[in-house]
């Protein structure tokens, strides 16, 4: 059976001023990245700020365009399709952002806003449509008598599942959450993570889960896919991901990670020298080689390709085992 997301060699470039009397720069915000996404699949994509990965969300969901490289859903091309053509496609990818309050229109009432799908897209009648909006109202833990309130009368969790059930509304095959819980308090945040799980068995949902909090990403992911600097440099299973980082960069990021151990009370984690490279500049070879301590000079002379590894995993390292 196809993939039911199946991205290849997706890239996107951003030109920028410089200023007066300076030629434009050109930012490789991400760079030839692939990956695929089965039914019921959840995909974590991390990285630092920057590296690229809401980036990718974005191209995936049509709100920004690839300059190379195409995205399928459903074993179909949607990457050059008009906004017409592209309508019944929408009905299958939805998107969870990462600040309700930006997301969410502020003077429509929350019942208007998980029912503006259903009308957009002409399902069914006004009781249908009431009845729906209820029921995803109760099923994301929010009350049917909240349809009427403001976004701003929620709280910010509150706020979090009013979008997630707007992006259920119609009933969608992936979704992409692009930092769904960074903006929300830690005691919330996994309430909401909690609710997306319960939401993807029942409706068996996939999901592209974006963050930077590997903590969040384990917990939700069947597969992880680490980014530096535009591009994809580990992807494998969860645990083999997580147990046996198999790139430097990836090691780095888990060292990171607080852990209540006493015995590692003591522990620093490894921090990589040097600062990230500018995008604008990406460095030859290797783009975590300035900063990495088994780089060697085929890793500054050749870019590594993402290869299969002892640990199972994906990693685009010369050195990675």
């Amino acid at each position: 059976m196809s993939a039911l997301l199946d991205v290849k060699n997706i890239t996107k470039r951003f030109t920028i001023s410089r200023g007066l009397g300076a030629r434009p720069a050109t930012v490789h915000a991400v760079d030839d990245v692939s990956f695929a996404i089965s039914h019921g699949e959840t995909l974590g994509l991390v990285g630092e700020s920057g590296c690229g990965k809401s980036t990718v969300g974005k191209m995936i969901v049509r709100l920004l365009e690839p300059d190379e490289g195409e995205v399928m859903l459903a074993g179909e091309p949607i990457t050059h399709l008009s906004h017409r053509a592209m309508r019944p496609f929408r009905r299958k990818v939805q998107m969870v952002f990462q600040d309700p309050n930006g997301s969410l229109d502020p003077r429509q009432r929350a019942g208007d806003i998980v029912e503006e799908p259903l009308v957009v897209h002409g399902l069914g009648d006004a009781a249908e449509r009431r009845a729906r909006v209820e029921n995803l109202f109760s099923r994301v833990g929010l009350r049917p008598d909240q349809m009427a309130n403001v976004p701003s009368k929620f709280s910010g969790g509150q706020r979090q599942r009013l979008a997630i059930a707007r992006a259920l509304a119609l009933n969608p095959s992936l979704i992409v959450a692009d930092e769904p819980v960074s903006a929300l308090d830690v005691s919330i945040q996994a309430q909401v993570v909690n609710l997306m799980s319960d939401i993807q068995r029942e409706f068996g949902l996939a999901y592209l889960f974006v963050a930077h909090d590997l903590g969040v990403v384990q917990h939700i992911s069947d597969r992880v896919a680490v980014m530096y600097l535009g591009r994809i440099v580990e992807i494998g299973d969860t645990s083999s991901v997580y147990q046996r980082p198999s790139h430097p960069y990836t090691n780095t990021l888990m060292e990171a990670v607080p852990r209540p151990d006493p015995a590692r009370r003591h522990h620093r984690p490894t921090i990589p020298r040097g600062e990230v490279p500018s995008p604008m500049d990406p460095p030859m070879g290797c783009a975590f080689h300035p900063r990495c301590p088994m780089a060697t000079e085929i890793c500054r002379q050749e870019r590594p390709l993402l290869r299969r590894v002892a640990s199972g995993a994906e990693a685009a390292c010369h050195h990675a085992d």
